[in-house]
Parts: C-alpha cells; structure tokens; sequence
C-alpha cells in the first residue's frame, strides 16, 4: 500500500511539474511571438454631427520605425471621393518617400461645406470644420501623428475648404495648399485666422471651371476673387515683405503648360506663401491624372508634380 501510494504521489508531481513546463513553454513563445503587421492603408468611419463619416489612409513604410510623424488630409473636389484623390495625386507612394501619414477623407454626398452655400454639404448645413477637427483629433489618438505637423490640401471644392481651414482652423493646421482653388469672394473677406498660416495656390491659367483672373465658377457654383488677389491676401494676413522670388520651372513635359511661381518668405511666425501658375493649364492636380477629357477641365502639366511641390512646401512649417 505505501508504495503504490508513493507510486502516486510520484505521478502527479511529474504531471504537474510536466505541465508548468508546458504552460512555462508557451508564455517563452508567446513573448517571442513578434508583433501583428502594421496595415500600412486602412479605413475608418467617425460619427459626428448625427452622420457617419468615412476616410481611408495610409501609414508610411517607414512607420513601424518612427516616433511622431506629420498628417495630410488630402480634400477631393465636388462629385469624387477619398478614393478618387488617391488616385488623382499618388500621395501614398510620396508619403512613402517622405515619410507622412496620408489620409483622404470623404465629403457629405461628395461634396464639402466650404462657405459658398452651393454645395450639398452648406445646403444641408454640414459642419465640415469641425468633422475635419475631430478627424485629426481622432487620427492622433489612434496613429503616431504630431499634432504640431498637420497640413491640409484639396483641389477645387476640397481647395476651397481648405482654404476655409486656413482661416477657421489655424489652430489646428500648420499649413494649407490648394490646387484650381481661388479665394471664394465671401471667404476672402471673413477670413481672420488666429495666426500666419503658411500657404500655397496652384492654379492654372485655362481652367475652364474656376477662372484664374477671378469671377462666377462655371454653373453658377459662387465666385472667386483672382489668383493674385488670393496671394495678396494672405500675403497681407502673414505679414510677408516683398518683393517675392520667382522663377519658371523646366519645361521637361512639353505638354504645352509651363510652371512660373513667386515666393514670398521671411513672413509673419516663419510662414510663406508662394503661387505656382500654370500657363495652359486645366482644372486638374499637376503631374497627376488626366481624370477628364481635356476639352472639359483642360490640361494636366506634367512639367512638376504637384504633390512633390506642395510636401516641400509644408514641410518646414509646424506649429508652435
């Protein structure tokens, strides 16, 4: 009796010693065990003002390996979507280069709240500042973004509600560029943000929707004042001293555009403020996608990328 007893005794401490050895084992593997992936393009939704909002994104290869990285909203124009100015700008494959993070929101029936009172977003009163606000405050809790180092472009209606984030949301972004986006005559005379703001127009001189000399955007969608009146009033707004730098870019494409700009720097808190010109060219984003027919928004030059040209430009600013 005593030793199948000790028999037994002898057995449960080898099960038990056999199974902390095991349990042992797999806590060794499962500290080992390498993080998940980091899905470098997602998607998201954010419900704000009683409607859901989507975006998507993409985090850049470098991401794993960074602290804090810069934000750019890209806006897409009326009737196209996040996707579409995905497409249209190829931002990820700079945001790889680069090293930011690229996300593309989508407006309320692919339109933005810019302050014209044209578009489905202002007739339906949509909030789109403030959306856009809690989208970064949304994307800082959930990516490794630097808050200091927000920038935001668009072309056309997104251009436009950019440039009304310049002025509303100064607090918030570091710098603003805009393509086929002219200061909307309204918003030129309340804008008033709380700091210089750093910012960019690309326009060209054939757009056949919004005209570069100023006036009614075609179908009656609100007016603009010029291209150069746009410059002059944030030159004024950042304090820049004149004259600018300017230049004309190479004529690599042969496309029948040429770029020119004036740069203005040394203005108000480190900000600047530049115009790019494209002689011949469209309502369209340079250096991306010919979207349309040029017979209805014009040409797209290839001379620069606008990308390329709008990252170097936010790329010293941040905010304080």
């Amino acid at each position: 009796m005593k030793s199948s007893s000790l028999y037994t005794a002898r057995l449960r401490w080898l099960l038990l010693v056999g199974s902390l050895m095991v349990l042992l084992a797999a806590c060794q593997r499962a500290e080992q065990a390498p993080p998940p992936p980091v899905q470098h393009d997602f998607s998201g939704s954010l419900s704000f003002g009683g409607l859901t909002r989507t975006y998507q994104g993409h985090l850049p290869t470098s991401y794993e390996n960074a602290h804090l990285l810069p934000l750019v909203l890209a806006l897409h124009g009326h009737g196209g979507d996040g996707q579409g100015m995905l497409n249209l700008t190829h931002l990820n494959t700079i945001a790889d280069e680069h090293g930011f993070i690229v996300v593309y929101p989508d407006g309320y029936q692919k339109s933005w709240a810019d302050g014209r009172g044209v578009t489905e977003a202002d007739q339906a009163h949509v909030d789109d500042v403030g959306f856009l606000s809690a989208l970064i405050d949304t994307l800082a809790s959930q990516y490794k973004v630097d808050r200091s180092r927000v920038y935001v472009t668009g072309i056309s209606n997104g251009g436009f509600m950019s440039e009304r984030l310049a002025c509303d949301l100064s607090n918030k972004v570091a710098a603003v560029a805009t393509v086929a986006a002219p200061l909307p005559v309204g918003l030129a005379a309340s804008c008033a943000p709380k700091r210089p703001v750093p910012f960019l127009l690309m326009q060209g001189t054939a757009d056949p929707l919004v005209p570069v000399q100023g006036g009614t955007v075609l179908g009656e969608r609100g007016t603009v004042i010029s291209a150069s009146a746009t410059i002059q009033k944030w030159v004024g707004i950042d304090g820049c001293p004149s004259p600018p730098a300017t230049g004309q870019e190479p004529d690599t494409a042969h496309d029948g555009t040429r770029v020119s700009y004036q740069l203005y720097s040394g203005c108000g808190d480190k900000s600047a403020v530049a115009l790019y010109l494209v002689a011949g060219g469209g309502h369209t984003w340079p250096g991306g996608l010919q979207y349309l027919p040029v017979s209805l928004v014009g040409k797209t030059s290839q001379d620069i990328d606008a990308g390329e040209v709008i990252w170097a430009f936010f790329q010293p600013h941040r905010l304080a």
